[in-house]
């Protein structure tokens, strides 16, 4: 691990004021990511800042009947909170399926959102990453790449976003709020948080340089049946290899409204409202959930050792249709 300089400011303003001021610099909460990735020196930050002091560590209702969930609240305090449990079981079954229990009592929220990519080519730093370093190329174009992404990709990355909460936040519609150095706050909808590769895979997210994360936000709980399945090669402490987070509310027989991320699958959480238009109006059953998983997943392409992924989805998610729609 490289040497670097630290600080703890006293705001979130000061904060983010220190990450643009100060060249090489990044925050640090949980480190659960960062931490590995600096020992590895894939990322190596010269200066610290370290926010885990700052007043963003509670869970608070809004005045809409939603959840104002700080960012520094640990992962294993989310998904045993009441209020998210009984209204949001999605997104605490979520939680509750990534990493490990030591993990996710020291994982933030902001953090998951922010985690980067396991791909295997990113992680060692002996092999081309235009995620790592841009320009250099993308080893698992042609290499291993069985965990890879089948949707969203671009000839320069197929990484696939990590995060199991960030697919149940995708699902929920929640609102990330940042504030930057000068004292600007911003509201980004999760659907606009993220970003494809195209050709700066490097540049994950809609953030400017220095602004920091300070709350997410869901709006109240929405109607029907709550569930998030997770298909991965080991019961714990491994990544999706397909994930569904569903929202599936049912009324005489039929479906009303449907909202579907999915994981494991593309550059960030994924979710087309197309295959969820499929569904509302529809009688459960398996013409409908083929409709919808063909819509979801219509130009899907696989890159060799993932192209099992893309019938994997099409079972995953009629599975969870047949449990969020089950009388």
């Amino acid at each position: 691990m490289k040497a670097f300089t630290y600080e703890r400011p006293a705001t979130p303003q000061d904060a983010a004021k220190a990450v643009l001021a100060t060249p090489g610099a990044t925050f640090i909460a949980g480190g659960t990511n960062l931490l590995d990735l600096m020992k590895l020196q894939v990322t190596t930050p010269m200066h610290l800042v370290d926010v885990t002091r700052l007043p963003m560590n509670k869970v608070e209702e809004t005045p809409q009947g939603g959840l104002r969930i700080g960012a520094l609240v640990p992962n294993s305090d989310l998904a045993a909170n009441p209020r998210v449990r009984r209204d949001y079981g999605v997104l605490s079954r979520a939680l509750l399926s990534g990493a490990t229990g030591q993990l996710r009592n020291k994982a933030t929220t902001a953090g998951n959102l922010l985690q980067r990519t396991r791909c295997y080519y990113f992680y060692d730093v002996s092999k081309p990453c235009n995620k790592r370093e841009p320009g250099s190329g993308c080893a698992a174009l042609g290499g291993f790449n069985r965990i890879h992404a089948v949707l969203g990709a671009s000839d320069h990355c197929i990484a696939t976003h990590p995060s199991d909460m960030a697919v149940a936040m995708m699902a929920l519609g929640a609102v990330v709020e940042t504030v930057d150095g000068a004292g600007h706050m911003r509201s980004i909808p999760i659907t606009e948080f993220y970003r494809l590769p195209g050709d700066t895979p490097q540049v994950e997210t809609n953030l400017a340089p220095g602004e920091l994360i300070t709350a997410v936000v869901l709006p109240p709980p929405p109607p029907g049946v709550q569930t998030y399945r997770k298909v991965r090669d080991r019961a714990s402490y491994a990544f999706a290899l397909v994930s569904v987070a569903a929202i599936v509310d049912t009324v005489g027989g039929r479906i009303k409204s449907a909202r579907l991320a999915f994981g494991g699958l593309a550059h960030k959480p994924w979710r087309v409202t197309d295959a969820e238009a499929k569904l509302a109006g529809q009688t459960p059953g398996d013409a409908a959930f083929t409709a919808a998983a063909d819509t979801a997943f219509a130009g899907a392409r696989g890159y060799g050792a993932n192209d099992f992924k893309v019938p994997l989805a099409h079972r995953t998610l009629q599975a969870v249709l047949v449990e969020t729609t089950r009388t």
